[in-house]
């Protein structure tokens, strides 16, 4: 609720059943509640982002969309909003980790290594297999969630999620 209005009620005007699902947070928002309450949907954000990777997401509420790009963590977004729906930048700035999918090409037999080679954390790692093609781990205490291997991943098979054990933020 803000200011005394259910947001639920409001769509039910509007047609919608449901409350705005979460896409992947901006970086050092508040939890997903915490953000649609206070949230304006201005897109102040959306343009401060030099990456062009915040979309408008469910609801209208902005989201990342690392399809586009990734996030260089620049806090161009935190700085352009006016909303209290950020936490201190000196914090991490979420928990989210990428996650590869069944889909990559090595699964295949296809020698493929580009999202190695997109990530600066080095948080992609592949081991050699005997008589196959190296198969890719995700280093998770070294992954930021920045998203880099997500757009240059050719088949589609990395996404960016919360890392295992996390609870929703």
């Amino acid at each position: 609720m803000t200011d005394g209005v259910n947001l639920s009620r409001r769509g039910l005007f509007r047609g919608r059943l449901s409350a705005p699902k979460a896409g992947i947070q901006l970086p050092w928002s508040v939890s997903w509640d915490e953000f649609v309450a206070g949230c304006t949907r201005c897109g102040d954000c959306l343009a401060a982002c030099p990456e062009q990777i915040l979309i408008k997401g469910d609801g209208g509420f902005p989201t990342v969309d690392f399809h586009r790009g990734e996030c260089t963590f620049c806090t161009e977004c935190v700085s352009a909003c006016q909303a209290p729906v950020f936490r201190p930048t000196i914090q991490t700035p979420w928990e989210y980790v990428a996650h590869i999918e069944a889909g990559c090409l090595a699964t295949a037999q296809v020698f493929c290594q580009r999202c190695q080679d997109s990530c600066e954390q080095q948080a992609i790692r592949f081991s050699p297999r005997l008589g196959r093609v190296p198969t890719p781990g995700i280093h998770a205490e070294s992954c930021n969630g920045c998203g880099a291997c997500v757009a240059d991943c050719p088949v589609g098979s990395i996404s960016i999620g919360l890392s295992r054990g996390e609870a929703s933020r």
